[in-house]
């Protein structure tokens, strides 16, 4: 019996491209966060790409519409446009990082589906803690994160997420909670279930 696609996530693996192909046409456009840097392309990107789904699969950063790993979401041909671009950071570009220890530092920037996407702040600082609490497993110092200008609340996330970031730089602590972080970009329900986790202390809970 042949299956239906489901319009969330679905099984049918015509409706993704590969792991090991890059789709130019597919990808997300470069924008603000990414400018003057060193954009992934090809190869590069693709490389990075199977590790973060790697990485997103141990820390459990799941798309909780779709039902999938985030990482997939770049794939999805249905989300075209959507989904992570990444640049290696220039060092004479007047924001680079400039920190003794941080010389090689990765720059991720997050398009969600839509302007309104509420799990667009959970899945950007889930990808933080990912990343950087794994960094043992790829060559970069530090990956930074931002949402993408099209989301309706990328200032705020983006300010959190900056917030994070110095944290993490003071501490080495990618477990910090950034100011009013439960206020920002989720809904009621995801609240509750990071309230949840929080409490239980488990070390399965999402980010």
């Amino acid at each position: 019996m042949p299956t239906i696609p489901s319009p969330f996530g679905g099984n049918d693996d015509t409706l993704f491209d590969s792991y090991d192909e890059f789709v130019p046409d597919n990808a997300p456009r470069p924008e603000r966060f990414l400018e003057g840097h060193a954009v992934l392309e090809g190869r590069d990107h693709v490389a990075f790409h199977r590790l973060t789904r790697e990485l997103f699969e141990e820390r459990k950063v799941y798309d909780m519409t779709f039902n999938y790993n985030l990482a997939r979401l770049n794939l999805d041909t249905r989300h075209r446009n959507a989904g992570y671009r990444y640049a290696v950071e220039r060092d004479e570009v007047d924001d680079a990082i400039d920190e003794a220890g941080f010389d090689r530092v990765l720059r991720a920037e997050f398009t969600p589906t839509t302007p309104f996407c509420p799990q667009t702040h959970t899945l950007t600082i889930g990808s933080f803690r990912a990343w950087n609490g794994l960094a043992d497993r790829h060559e970069y110092d530090l990956v930074r994160v931002r949402a993408a200008p099209m989301h309706h609340q990328s200032d705020a996330i983006n300010d959190q997420l900056a917030e994070l970031e110095e944290m993490y730089l003071a501490t080495g602590d990618v477990s910090a909670d950034p100011a009013d972080s439960a206020a920002v970009g989720s809904n009621p329900m995801e609240r509750a279930r990071e309230n949840e986790s929080t409490s239980r202390g488990s070390p399965d809970a999402p980010f």
